[in-house]
Parts: structure tokens; sequence; C-alpha cells
């Protein structure tokens, strides 16, 4: 009883935080930029959306296919058709609570194919390695290629305004070598106190775990048997990723002229608000729109693109996770499932 009353609270919890990101966001908007949101909505061309949608569900199969590969070494070859909706599920699954996806698929191949739990959860942190490592690698390089218009963003939001409100001129450049060599002492700092306080901790023996688990994964790649085709369905992933948002764009008017590089910035960034909020729900279409100001566009058009970008990721797990709920015990008989 403790343990549903506990995941009804988390779930009511990142729910509230998703709420109040949509408030926040909307709170500050006139009638009429309320209106040119909606109109935005009404004329959006939705043959693009239904491709980035395409592509969206292309990169699941592919996601799917990379993780039954990862079971090959171990002796398992679980059906492609079952792999597929334990993704799925567990998609769906993470938009209700955190890491409940990666349970439950697992949990799945256990019920369905007979897979030890534990076995097929070390996968997944595999999994989680290499596609954090390929985030890592894509952030900074979007940041690198986006430098100068960035660097534009912080002289125009935050430097301007600092030095309007302190009545103090400095050199931006100096500012900006100031800002980032104090975020860094910051940083440093910060950690050297929590290292202190928390390494004797249950939570940092918790993240220590973690942290040994991702080293792991990284170290079990070694006995795939395929490592080009592994390294291909990874960066078909994140390419499909890349494509789910920047096929989009073409669906506006007002950013239909935006390159790959915004796209890979909307990408980027916006992944940061789904690993803040779950599901990016309300702060997704905030980040897309601060992040669309780089390349000139109106921030109610940036707010209509983040919605729209959103609903068309969201909208295909929540379909595929529903009839894959539904599928998965029909073509799963006792007939039909591995002895």
């Amino acid at each position: 009883m403790k343990n549903k009353i506990s995941r009804i609270a988390r779930f009511l919890f990142f729910m509230g935080i998703g709420v109040v990101f949509i408030w926040l966001s909307m709170r500050h908007l006139t009638h009429d930029q309320k209106k040119d949101i909606i109109l935005s909505f009404q004329q959006a061309n939705y043959a693009w959306i239904a491709l980035a949608i395409f592509f969206g569900i292309l990169s699941h199969l592919v996601r799917s296919l990379r993780w039954k590969m990862l079971m090959e070494p171990m002796g398992y070859t679980p059906r492609s058709s079952n792999v597929f909706f334990a993704v799925m599920i567990g998609y769906l699954a993470n938009l209700a609570l955190p890491r409940l996806g990666e349970v439950s698929r697992c949990g799945i191949l256990t019920r369905y194919e007979k897979i030890p739990f534990t076995k097929s959860f070390g996968t997944v942190i595999t999994e989680r390695a290499v596609d954090l490592m390929l985030f890592i690698i894509l952030f900074f390089t979007t940041i690198y290629i986006q430098s100068d218009r960035l660097s534009n963003y912080l002289q125009a939001n935050v430097y301007n305004r600092l030095t309007e409100k302190f009545h103090y001129t400095i050199d931006f450049s100096t500012f900006f070598i100031v800002v980032s060599f104090g975020i860094g002492l910051a940083i440093i700092a910060i950690g050297i106190i929590l290292w202190r306080l928390l390494r004797r901790s249950a939570l940092f023996q918790k993240l220590k775990t973690q942290i040994l688990g991702f080293l792991e994964g990284i170290k079990s790649l070694y006995r795939i048997k395929r490592p080009f085709l592994f390294i291909s369905y990874s960066l078909a992933i994140w390419f499909l990723y890349l494509l789910m948002s920047y096929l989009v764009f073409f669906s506006l008017p007002a950013t239909s002229s935006l390159g790959l590089g915004a796209g890979l910035a909307v990408l980027m960034f916006g992944s940061i608000g789904i690993m803040i909020v779950q599901g990016g729900l309300g702060i997704y279409p905030v980040i897309v729109a601060e992040t669309l100001i780089l390349y000139f566009i109106p921030h109610t058009t940036g707010l209509a693109m983040g919605w729209l970008i959103w609903s068309s990721q969201i909208l295909p797990i929540v379909l595929l996770g529903v009839l894959s709920l539904i599928l998965l015990p029909l073509l799963n008989k006792p007939s039909n499932v591995k002895s």
C-alpha cells in the first residue's frame, strides 16, 4: 500500500511540475499572442509532422533491434516483436514515473522470453551508457557549432540586463571569461562540498553503484558479435531523433527555412528538458522557444513549434505503448510463447 501511495505521489509531483511550467509559459502572453499560437496549430502542415512521427517510430524500431543485439552474446534471441513491444511499453511507463520504463521492459522479457531480469537490465545499463556518451559528444558539438549565436544570446539576455541593472559597464569578452571562470570554480567548490558531505551516505553509495554500472556496461560492449552494426544502429537512432525535430520545422512558414543546426540545437537542449521534467511536459516547448530565439524566431512561434514537436514525439509513444500492451499477451498465448 505504501508503495502504491508513493508511486501516485511521485506521479502527481512530476505532473505538477509540468503544469507549473505550462502556467509560467502562458501567464504573460496576451490574448493576441495566444491566438497566434492557436492559429499556428490550425495552419500547420501536418504532412511534415506525420513524416516526423514516421521517423520517430523508426527510431524506436532501431532501438529495439540494437537492444536485441546486446542479448545475443548471453545466448538469448528474443522475438523482435516482443522486444519492440517491451521498448514501447517502457517509453509509456517512463511518461508516468522516472526509470519505471527500464524496469517494465526488462520485466516483459522475463515473462515472455524467459530472460533473467538482472541480465536484461544489464543490457539496459549498457544502452544508457552508450546513449549518454553520444549525447555528451553531440551536446558539446552543438555548443561549438552554435557558439556565435549563444554568445549573442548571452550578451542580449544576460550581459545587457545586468549592466543596465547595476549601471556598470564591462567588456563582454571579459564578462564572458569571468562568468565562465566563476561557474567553473562554483562547480568545483560545490563538488568538493558534496563529496565531503555525501561520500558516506546511502545516496552516494547508490550513485556510486550506478556509475560503476555504466562503466561495466561500457566494458560489456566488447562481447557484441557485430560491433559495426551496433555502432550504426546507435548513430541511426540519434540521426532519426534529429529528423523528428527538424522535419517539424517545415510545418510552419516561419521556421521552414531553418537548417539542421537549428534542429540539432532543439534536439540537444530539448533533451535536457525531458531529463528535468518527466516527458518534458510544459518545459520542452519553453526550451524550444528559447532555443529558436537564437535564430530570430518570435517567442510565440517558438512555443507553437515546441508544442508541435513535443506532441509529435509523445503521441506515438502513447498510442504504440497502449497498442503494445494489448498485442503483447495476444501474440504470446501459451502455444506461441517459447518453452
